[in-house]
């Protein structure tokens, strides 16, 4: 078989670190070609989910607002993670492309991390204008305003790129003289690092440190608005008024749990992983790096009245 002729090839080639070869889905290598069907399909709903909210929220000057703009980040950033892994994912399943070059191993990496990064980043300044927008409505505007939503972009990116640099470099010190082949779709910290022929103590710890204190602290902070959130919703007189204030924080909410739910799930996987198939913990970790991407902009396109609206509108045009 080819495809094994490849693998023994790339496990033998321990001579030239500069080469590492990814598995794809271990274990289901015979049905490469029909998985690639739903990621193929995945893909292109990223893409133009992502797109398409782009250019209703650029074009339509009533949505030029705070909630808006972070969505716009965030599509963006759905962009960038889904392009930098699923080009790849799709070659190996279509034309055996599985050799990366360590460096091209290390830019993916540092996207996905940073990325995953800046989602959450997002997902805790989405809480804060829902918060800022029901608790103190009054003051809405002169607290969001386009400097202040320019400058918690900034901090996320910054906050992402400084956090998740040292990331690359730690791996690299690593020396690789056994096995080349990982285990995975695409380039994450784990699966590289588990590949070293020496302590990983210090990649392990900074790993834990990041997902605690960074990830942690943003989903802590992103609870601690909605408990301040529904006891101002509580507080209101009518029930309407309840309904109709809480019913602007559904969409956020659901993609709260678009995203921390599958990360909660690779992460208990990950902790059993000796129990389980190696297939199912690489779909899992694939699954949560493009299930978000996916289901964002369907998320808010379906709950925000605005979107939906000119979404219609733009594709009744093009009907005509």
């Amino acid at each position: 078989m080819p495809q094994q002729d490849n693998l023994s090839v790339s496990n033998s080639t321990v001579s030239d670190p500069s080469v590492f070869f990814l598995t794809g889905i271990p274990g289901l290598e015979t049905l490469h070609l029909w998985i690639s069907i739903p990621f193929c399909s995945v893909f292109t709903v990223i893409l133009l989910g992502n797109c398409t909210l782009l250019y209703v929220i650029k074009t339509d000057p009533s949505l030029h607002k705070p909630m808006f703009y972070f969505l716009a980040m965030l599509a963006i950033i759905n962009l960038v993670l889904s392009s930098t892994t699923v080009p790849k994912i799709l070659s190996i399943f279509w034309f055996n492309s599985r050799e990366i070059s360590f460096n091209a191993c290390l830019v993916q990496m540092f996207f996905i991390h940073s990325m995953s990064m800046m989602e959450s980043a997002l997902l805790l300044a989405m809480a804060y204008d829902r918060y800022v927008a029901i608790c103190n409505p009054l003051r809405y505007a002169t607290i969001l305003t386009n400097s202040m939503i320019a400058k918690i972009g900034l901090v996320a990116l910054v906050r992402a790129v400084l956090f998740m640099a040292p990331l690359p470099f730690l791996v690299r010190r690593l020396p690789f003289c056994q096995s080349h082949i990982i285990s995975h779709c695409c380039c994450d910290h784990i699966s590289v690092a588990k590949l070293a022929c020496a302590n990983t103590t210090i990649n392990n710890i900074y790993g834990l440190i990041v997902a605690i204190f960074i990830v942690g602290l943003d989903l802590l902070f992103i609870v601690l608005s909605y408990v301040k959130i529904l006891r101002a919703v509580l507080s209101l007189a009518s029930k309407e008024e309840q309904l109709k204030a809480f019913g602007t924080c559904v969409a956020h909410l659901c993609a709260i749990l678009v995203v921390y739910i599958p990360g909660v799930l690779s992460s208990v996987i990950h902790r059993f992983s000796h129990q389980i198939a190696p297939h199912v913990h690489v779909l899992v970790g694939t699954f949560y790096l493009l299930f978000p991407p996916m289901m964002n902009p369907i998320v808010y396109g379906v709950k925000t009245k605005q979107i939906r609206d000119r979404v219609h509108l733009l594709f009744r045009r093009k009907s005509l």
